[in-house]
């Protein structure tokens, strides 16, 4: 028996684009001298180390670097990550000072910026690094588009967009469909390059001023596109917080230890740690390959204070094997204020002198080296991923790409207007498990989303602890930056309670729920997330997963055909494929006794009951999506009626 919930919310009142790739083959020579101005858009890539795009604009005889502060942009960043911004920036004028250029800074929608710059510098190309989250992708469309119109003196004014490659990779779509594929390829990572000598801007230029933290902030608060402001309180309260206010007396003493955990300790001299709360790894990109080095060297010890500091760091930041790499590095590395190429260069060449030159074809001597090579390469190949995804024709929706806290998230969404649905796949799916919901249900007048959470389908599978908790963030973040207001959110299995999760801590974004046999306790009342400050994995554990998932995979199929008992042929080979390269299935629920519960304990839960399996959204998509159609047309006309109350 297949149940769909509607535990009931109220909504609380209240020009010519081309790509090229360094060390592949290039677009018209673009590595040779050539004449006319370039402007250089920094965006992401927040270094002169290892970056191809500063090496093809040097050839031009006028150049222009440029960083931009857009709202747009901003408004994605934590206030920690805009800090680790403004000492980039600071490190990165200086570096292209050296180097006989400098970094101008302008304010404002990006494609404005740009326009005007072109006018005043007369420039004949813009260089930006390709993209692959969709509001940059957007962004450099809206530049593309504000330059039709502006006259350029060969009438050839181009944007550029460069990429650094990682791996010689010529064709996208001959990469293997797995991670694990991949890596049996053993492709050789190419080598970072140096930079280069830079040509001079040719006229006298208001290159203007960094902004303080404080005056950004101030800018960021005038914002027009700003998220309301309860929304941005919302945003900055975990779900453990949350929970934890709630909880006894044991609760107030962990919030305190909480509270001593993340106030700034004293700073070692030359510390890499800059920003206030002294959680990650900033500067420019010399701190940060200092920092590397460091963090490299750990089992060697130290006598300096700064490398002793990244080391004390390294042992509070490892929740599991080599976790503490990203929470370290990921956000400079996210930045571009180092290349990937470059991290693993820098591993690769000090396991070299461990062992006289050679490498071990038995793995890695030092855990260091494995975590940061790793985490890297992992990072490239999710990121040519999302390259390829965008680019594909074999899915049936468009993919988009958001990154959550550094992390590459796929969704897609359908329709143009109407109220906002979000859609939640269960554990071991991915958003393509709503594939015959996401398309009939926008049908109707609504806007719907669908997501791949963290973890699953073709979305990263970052090396960290995952908990319900934090997809629950992952979801309200979501909605918060993406979906940009409250939502009807719908989710299946676990996904069901990831939804009640945040339905629960933040009610403000949510409109109504439906539960789709839902997994886990969704009765406020009878259930309880654990806390706890411990985050280790025991080896037992590992390995019981390790034994576990090999039996999943092995029963895959036959699992799968178990959960579609009314329609076998739904469970087909594409989906059994997925599944299998994605990762495992969830328990399946005893949805009689959920049943039970949520009519005992909800008031105004409206109960619906199919004939169908763990997946009845899958296994009888028209019953379902007439079912939420009509579920959503009636809570909006209740909000409606409220409204005039």
């Amino acid at each position: 028996m297949a149940v769909v919930g509607f535990p009931s919310l109220s909504l609380p009142s209240a020009p010519n684009r081309r790509t090229f790739r360094g060390g592949g083959r290039r677009n018209n020579c673009i590595c040779c001298a050539r004449s006319g101005s370039a402007i250089l858009w920094f965006k992401q890539d927040l270094r002169v180390d290892d970056h191809f795009g500063l090496v093809a604009a040097s050839k031009y005889q006028s150049l222009v670097p440029l960083y931009v502060f857009d709202h747009r942009i901003l408004s994605r960043y934590s206030d920690e990550m805009l800090e680790l911004v403004l000492f980039a920036l600071e490190d990165l004028r200086k570096s292209l000072k050296e180097q006989g250029s400098d970094l101008m800074i302008r304010f404002g929608r990006v494609e404005n910026v740009i326009r005007e710059l072109v006018k005043e510098v007369r420039a004949t190309s813009i260089f930006a690094e390709e993209e692959v989250e969709y509001h940059l992708c957007k962004m450099i469309g809206n530049v593309d588009e504000s330059l039709a119109t502006v006259p350029s003196i060969d009438g050839k004014l181009e944007i550029f967009q460069w990429r650094t490659p990682f791996y010689d990779i010529k064709n996208l779509n001959d990469l293997p469909a797995s991670y694990n594929d991949f890596t049996k390829l053993q492709l050789p990572p190419t080598s970072p390059i140096v930079s280069p000598t830079l040509p001079r801007a040719r006229i006298e230029l208001n290159w203007g001023d960094l902004p303080t933290f404080d005056e950004l902030k101030e800018f960021m608060n005038k914002n027009p596109w700003k998220s309301k402001e309860s929304w941005t309180v919302i945003k900055k309260m975990s779900a453990e917080r949350i929970l934890l206010e709630k909880l006894s007396e044991l609760g107030k003493r962990i919030k305190k230890n909480l509270d001593i955990e993340h106030t700034s300790e004293k700073r070692a001299d030359k510390s890499v740690f800059f920003t206030r709360k002294g959680n990650i790894v900033g500067g420019g990109t010399n701190s940060v390959l200092n920092a590397l080095a460091a963090y490299l060297r750990y089992l060697e010890g130290t006598a300096r204070s700064d490398w002793q500091e990244v080391h004390e760091r390294l042992r509070n930041a490892e929740s599991r094997d080599g976790a503490s790499f990203f929470a370290l590095f990921g956000p400079a590395v996210c930045l571009g204020i180092v290349s990937r190429r470059r991290v693993h260069y820098e591993a690769i060449k000090y396991e070299k002198e461990r062992n006289a030159g050679f490498l071990s074809p038995f793995g890695y001597s030092a855990t260091t080296v494995a975590a940061a090579a790793d985490a890297v390469c992992s990072m490239e190949w999710y990121w040519l991923m999302a390259l390829r995804s965008l680019t594909s024709n074999e899915r049936n929706y468009s993919t988009r790409i958001w990154r959550w806290n550094g992390y590459l998230i796929q969704y897609t969404v359908v329709g143009h207007e109407g109220p906002a649905i979000l859609l939640v796949h269960g554990f071991g799916a991915f958003f393509e498990h709503y594939r015959d919901n996401i398309s009939d249900i926008a049908n109707s007048g609504n806007r719907v989303w669908a997501i791949t959470v963290l973890g699953f389908g073709k979305s990263e599978k970052p090396n960290i602890v995952y908990t319900e908790l934090m997809w629950a963030q992952l979801l309200r973040d979501f909605i918060i930056e993406v979906v940009g207001e409250p939502v009807h959110l719908a989710g299946n299995s676990i996904g069901g309670y990831f939804v009640a999760i945040v339905a629960s801590l933040w009610p403000a974004l949510v409109k109504s729920l439906v539960l789709i046999n839902s997994a886990g306790n969704v009765i406020p009342e009878k259930s309880f997330v654990p806390f706890s400050n411990e985050r280790q994995t025991s080896r037992a554990a590992w390995l019981g997963a390790r034994l576990l998932l090999f039996f999943l995979r092995s029963n895959l199929k036959n699992t799968v055909k178990q959960c579609y008992p009314t329609r076998i042929e739904r469970a087909d080979d594409w989906l059994i494929s997925e599944m299998l390269r994605a990762g495992m299935k969830d328990p399946i629920s005893d949805s009689k006794s959920k049943l039970a519960m949520l009519k005992e304990y909800c008031s105004g839960v409206v109960i619906k009951e199919l004939d169908a399996g763990h997946c009845p959204h899958d296994e009888r998509p028209e019953e379902v999506n007439s079912i939420i159609q009509k579920w959503i047309a009636t809570v909006e006309s209740k909000l409606l009626a409220e409204s005039f109350l």
